[in-house]
């Protein structure tokens, strides 16, 4: 026989403990003396119930004064940036008449660098007409927007484009065999182009 188990839910503990005292209280002759006599359960099970229903209520009551500390704060902020606009077109963006409001004028924009030379270009792979190149990011200079690949027939033959890669590795396909290339790579960006990185040679 498989014993009952006791409930996990709450809804379903409350549900056993007015079974229990509706059926412990109409069945005293077979239960005649409960450890927790009718009444004790029932005062507890009162005591849940209102415990549970001030709990609610203060939840509900919790969640509404939250909506209404948020729904302040914004106005609060509305009002301040109307008055920081004022503020701002009144003094002219003056930083030191600002701070005295505790507010700051508006920030020079800084100029960006050209990127600085992409390192340890290399050519792990390659194969019939294709080439896999890998390199690492520059480590001074502005921020790289991408990187132009470029490739050269040795020994001196002029460079040309062949490839852009937004990551540090690209796989050049559909590249001419029985040649000897020569590649390289140049970080760039709005303000310009890096040093080329060092070349790397492949007959493919």
């Amino acid at each position: 026989m498989t014993m009952a188990r006791f409930p996990s839910k709450e809804a379903e503990v409350l549900a056993l403990g007015q079974e229990m005292v509706t059926g412990l209280a109409a069945n005293a002759a077979i239960y005649p003396s409960p450890p927790v006599s009718v009444v004790d359960l029932g005062t507890a099970l009162n005591a849940y119930i209102t415990a549970k229903n001030a709990a609610t209520a203060a939840q509900a009551a919790a969640e509404q004064a939250t909506a209404t500390k948020d729904e302040a704060l914004q106005a609060l902020e509305d009002d301040m940036k109307a008055d920081l606009r004022y503020a701002e077109n009144t003094v002219d963006f003056d930083d030191d008449k600002l701070k005295l409001i505790g507010w700051g004028g508006r920030k020079a924009k800084t100029s960006l660098e050209a990127p600085g030379q992409a390192r340890t270009l290399e050519a792990p792979r390659q194969g019939e007409g294709w080439i896999f190149l890998d390199w690492k990011a520059a480590t001074d200079g502005g921020k790289v927007a991408a990187y132009k690949i470029q490739r050269r027939e040795r020994p001196s033959g002029p460079w040309s484009d062949v490839g852009l890669a937004i990551e540090s590795e690209i796989t050049l396909s559909d590249q001419e065999r029985g040649k000897e290339w020569e590649y390289r790579v140049i970080a760039v960006n709005k303000a310009g182009e890096g040093q080329p990185s060092n070349t790397v040679m492949a007959v493919l």
